[in-house]
């Protein structure tokens, strides 16, 4: 976690991938300081803090989602996003509310495993590089145990007294030479080891020992399915059924993938680690809920949406502070951060429960993209369209200019479309900038001219009669 960074900064950084929606962003810089300063406060205040939720209005394509995910990576921290409306009450078929914190404590393990993989990389690559040696030149067991046995004596039971002095002393010549090929041997296995580090050796063919991937297939039915049971049945099968061992022949660059893992995975102490995420799921774990606004009881619903109150009751606990029980241990949800999101295009956030609207204190409407957030949608993200499509098309050879006048149609065109059709905001640039690509795109492999500037003129060329044709632009963009 970064305890250091402030509000500005967090809205610094958002800014390299997000356009507008200030207000957005400094409800959710905010939100993540508040979770800075909590873990500053004295034991008997900091449990009493609970975070401050946030529901986030607007429509579809203005940014919502994009605002947390960049927000979970930039600290960090568990991340995970849902659809309410993948979720049902108790009782119906389909995912129960609960499995929501088991996938969030699932994201915080993987995060810290990654995170202790990199800590024991150098170890684990120097474990690989000595398997590798052993497999190229095995050392003989027995050869150790005779060696062994003359140093401690044991070599000299039995013998008689009388002939033990000259015993010792062939024996010992017997030691002198056989040192001498062990210093060959290992002088051999150093030269080796050497052209291994400068990757001398990666296409010659190794054996190596690998464990089969074979575990029994067992059927388990429950009303709210295996994640509702809490119970991890993969490593209960392991533990029953141990993983049987086979040789494969592979090269060495293929050996030190799956060797690297292998030994990656043993110096990893998975009882840290899942303490650990434990940890970073319940005091720095964030759910973005999505669709929030498709489960809002509106005034007259009829049809098979009448559970949708149902859902928002079972959110509720979870939101409000509860514990959930997971394949790793219980999960409190007191302080984890909730973001919600709708268009609330047919229904409205009064349309939730009072208690669910209660969890959410801070509201925040995002605005609708004008033509010039277009524009520098396009432009200027580090992630911008306009540089993906140009980087794609420069794997093929080709070298594509975009004038500013033509980035300026792109955008007009694409508000206009949204106006005349669903507003889908910046998702609507995907579909101009795929149609206008569409040729180039196509016979990029084939074309002999490898220099293409994209202007207004070619722009209205490609777009213009689809556009104004309303009906066509409603199928085509």
């Amino acid at each position: 976690m970064i305890n250091d960074i402030t509000p500005l900064q967090i809205v610094s950084e958002l800014n390299k991938y997000i356009i507008g929606q200030d207000n957005a962003k400094k409800a959710v810089a905010i939100a993540l300081r508040n979770r800075i300063r909590r873990q500053k406060l004295p034991p008997e205040l900091i449990d009493e803090v609970a975070p401050k939720n946030i529901i986030m209005i607007g429509p579809t394509g203005v940014g919502k989602t994009e605002i947390v995910k960049r927000l979970s990576k930039l600290v960090k921290a568990p991340f995970l996003k849902v659809e309410a409306t993948k979720f049902t009450e108790v009782g119906y078929v389909g995912r129960d509310v609960e499995s929501i914190i088991r996938d969030l404590t699932e994201v915080g393990v993987q995060l810290v495993r990654k995170e202790w993989a990199s800590k024991v990389a150098d170890k684990a690559k120097q474990l690989v590089d000595e398997k590798i040696i052993d497999y190229l030149f095995p050392v003989s067991n027995k050869r150790k145990e005779q060696k062994t046995n003359i140093l401690d004596g044991s070599f000299y039971s039995g013998i008689e007294e009388e002939e033990e002095e000259e015993e010792k002393k062939e024996s010992f010549d017997i030691l002198t030479k056989k040192d001498e090929r062990e210093e060959r041997f290992e002088r051999t296995r150093k030269k080796f080891k050497d052209k291994l580090e400068k990757s001398e050796l990666e296409n010659r063919l190794i054996e190596i020992e690998v464990e089969e991937n074979i575990q029994p297939t067992v059927e388990v039915f429950s009303n709210s399915g295996i994640e509702g049971m809490g119970i991890n049945f993969k490593d209960i099968l392991g533990r029953m059924f141990p993983q049987k061992r086979k040789k494969q022949k592979v090269t060495i660059a293929e050996a030190r993938k799956i060797l690297l893992y292998t030994e990656t995975q043993k110096l990893i102490d998975m009882d840290e680690v899942i303490r650990d995420a434990m940890d970073k799921v319940e005091n720095l774990g964030i759910v973005f809920i999505d669709e929030i606004d498709k489960i809002a009881t509106q005034e007259k619903s009829y049809g098979p949406d009448v559970s949708r109150g149902g859902v928002q009751r079972d959110i509720l606990p979870i939101i409000e502070g509860s514990t959930v029980m997971t394949k790793y241990g219980a999960v409190k949800t007191d302080h984890i951060l909730f973001i919600a999101a709708g268009a609330f295009t047919t229904s409205k956030p009064s349309d939730l429960i009072p208690e669910l609207q209660g969890r959410f204190p801070i509201r925040v409407e995002l605005n609708i993209l004008n033509k010039e957030d277009l524009k520098r949608i396009l432009t200027e993200p580090c992630n911008s369209l306009i540089k993906q499509y140009v980087a794609l098309l420069a794997t093929e050879g080709l070298k594509i200019e975009i004038t500013d006048d033509a980035i300026d149609e792109i955008a007009e065109i694409s508000f206009l479309v949204n106006e005349q059709t669903e507003n889908i905001g910046a998702r609507r640039l995907y579909t101009i900038l795929e149609k206008l690509l569409e040729d180039i795109s196509f016979n990029a492999p084939s074309f002999k001219k490898k220099q293409f500037t994209i202007d207004k003129r070619y722009v209205k060329k490609k777009l213009q009669s689809i556009v104004k044709n309303e009906d066509l632009s409603r199928y085509i963009l």
